[in-house]
């Protein structure tokens, strides 16, 4: 059977959550091999980490978009300022 969008996107954020746990442990690794530059070393592999979170969250964008453009996130806040709307009165 064929991935929905929904389920291929869950799944890659999936995957990339897994592959940003690994990313993060290289910078735990500088202190034990020598290294040119160690510092380098680990802002690099913290900036790998902020483009693998990037990652992640446009294809939750993907998903919000896919929906009804609203936030999973944000979508308790709209309920509740629609719910503070007083009731017309016509």
């Amino acid at each position: 059977m064929d991935e929905t969008l929904k389920q291929k996107c869950d799944r890659l954020r999936a995957e990339l959550l897994t592959i940003e746990n690994e990313v993060r442990g290289v910078k735990g690794m500088v202190g034990n091999q020598k290294t040119h530059d160690p510092g380098e070393v680990i802002a690099q592999s913290m900036l790998a980490v902020r483009h693998i979170e990037d990652a992640r969250m446009r294809l939750g964008k993907v998903l919000q978009h896919w929906r009804d453009g609203v936030s999973c996130f944000d979508q308790p806040t709209v309920q509740a300022a629609i719910d503070a709307i007083p009731p017309s009165k016509a």
